[in-house]
């Protein structure tokens, strides 16, 4: 389509010329500009990502992983990206890392698993469960802001040292940084260990307990 645009812009171009012109501000066939705006309830934004194609994880993907829970939510939590029981359902955490998670919400936050948001940095499944490329997080990361203005939550905890460098734009290793509480624009953000990491290295399970202590203690 678009070469048979330039096509019969260079005809009416050559048109001109025959007649006389030497120069023409003519701009034909001028395209609108795209709309890149994003819609302002979590339904239309959540049915928009899965019709995205920005990315190539959408080539692979079974389901878009939007996120589930609580629309108002105080508390959001933030992962790396959906696995293969995730990708499957199309739910976030679920499975052993689900379960791990949780036990961390209702053992210690005392709330139901529902009252909280839980989303990932991207919304599709990496090929084996590989960390998501740059670009494949930079893609997704205008679906996450736009969860972040629609929900409002008071705290957002970085589940993993991805998560926590695209929320905070900070390097740092995750054991340097979890613990400690970070103000965001909006939200306060809790750095701490990913779900998955707990199930290889259960003797972390303490240094979550206290992260969490200290966003119950926020709450």
């Amino acid at each position: 389509m678009k070469n048979l645009k330039n096509a019969l812009l260079l005809k009416q171009l050559y048109l001109l010329k025959q007649l006389g012109y030497n120069y023409t501000s003519v701009t034909a066939f001028k395209e609108d500009e795209p709309d890149l705006t994003l819609p302002n309830t979590l339904e239309k934004l959540r049915k928009q990502s899965r019709e995205c194609h920005l990315c190539d994880l959408s080539k692979s993907r079974t389901q878009v992983v939007f996120g589930e829970g609580n629309e108002d939510a105080e508390i959001m939590f933030v992962g790396e990206a959906p696995g293969m029981s995730e990708d499957s359902s199309g739910k976030p955490f679920i499975g052993k890392s689900g379960d791990m998670l949780t036990k961390m919400i209702e053992n210690v936050l005392l709330i139901p698993r529902t009252e909280t948001y839980i989303t990932n940095i991207v919304k599709c499944r990496p090929a084996n469960n590989a960390e998501p490329s740059p670009s494949e997080a930079h893609s997704c990361h205008p679906y996450l802001l736009k969860q972040i203005e629609l929900i409002k939550p008071k705290i957002i905890v970085a589940l993993g040292a991805t998560a926590y460098h695209y929320l905070s734009g900070d390097d740092s290793p995750i054991s340097k940084v979890r613990g400690n509480i970070q103000e965001q624009h909006r939200y306060k953000l809790m750095p701490t260990y990913h779900p998955s990491y707990l199930l290889r290295n259960p003797s972390a399970k303490k240094d979550v307990l206290e992260d969490l202590k200290i966003v119950k203690g926020l709450m």
